[in-house]
C-alpha cells in the first residue's frame, strides 16, 4: 500500500463540529420564556446608512430573568433599534425610557412552546443533514482512495471511522435537541 492514501478524519470531524455550533447558534436564538442577551444577537439596524448588529450601537444586558435591555450609545439611533426589535418578528414590545430599551420577556403559552419545540427539531434536522453530507464526502474521498489503490483492509478501516465519527456527531445532535425541547416545554 502506498503512504500517500489517507483520507483527513480530522477535516471531517471539525466540518461536523462546525454544524453543531451552528445547531447551537440557532438554538440560542430560540426564545424560551428566559432573557437571554442571544434571542436579539441576529436583529440588523439601519445605522448611519448600513445594516449593523444590534451589539455594535448599544450594550445588551439581562439585568433580571425576564427583561433584555439595550442601553443604546447614540441617542439618534434608539428609535431604529426600536424599529428593528418590533419588525424581527420575536413578538416582544420594546419599552423605551431615555437610550435604554427595555425588552420584557412574556410567559410562553403552551402553543407557543409546542411551536418553539418543533423550530428546534427543525434545526436538528438541518444540523443532521449537514453532518450527513459530511460522511458522504469521506466516503467519497474512500471511494476515490480505492480507485488509486486503497486495500480493502484499509478502505474498511476508513468506512468505519467515518462512520463512527457521523454516529457521534448525530447523538450529539440528538441530545442537544433533547436538552433544548426539554427547557422550552419547562414552565
Amino acid at each position: 500500500m502506498s503512504e500517500e492514501i489517507e483520507i483527513d478524519i480530522d477535516d471531517l470531524e471539525r466540518r461536523m463540529d462546525g454544524a453543531m455550533t451552528s445547531l447551537r447558534h440557532e438554538f440560542a436564538t430560540l426564545r424560551t420564556g428566559r432573557a437571554s442577551a442571544s434571542i436579539v444577537e441576529p436583529i440588523q439596524v439601519d445605522a448611519y446608512g448600513s445594516m449593523t448588529p444590534i451589539n455594535q450601537v448599544g450594550t445588551i444586558n439581562v439585568p433580571e430573568p425576564r427583561m433584555v435591555t439595550i442601553n443604546v450609545w447614540d441617542k439618534s439611533l434608539v428609535g431604529k433599534v426600536e424599529k428593528a426589535i418590533r419588525e424581527s418578528g420575536l413578538g416582544i414590545n420594546p419599552q423605551l425610557n431615555g437610550t435604554i430599551i427595555m425588552l420584557p420577556i412574556p410567559e410562553l403559552n403552551e402553543e407557543r412552546r409546542r411551536e418553539l419545540s418543533k423550530v428546534a427539531a427543525q434545526y436538528a434536522e438541518h444540523a443532521r443533514v449537514a453532518i450527513r453530507n459530511v460522511r458522504r464526502d469521506g466516503m467519497d474521498q474512500i471511494k476515490k482512495a480505492k480507485a488509486e489503490g486503497m486495500s480493502e483492509d484499509d478502505q474498511k478501516f476508513w468506512s468505519d471511522e467515518v462512520q463512527a465519527l457521523t454516529d457521534k456527531a448525530i447523538a450529539a445532535v440528538d441530545k442537544a435537541l433533547e436538552g433544548k425541547q426539554a427547557e422550552i416545554m419547562q414552565v
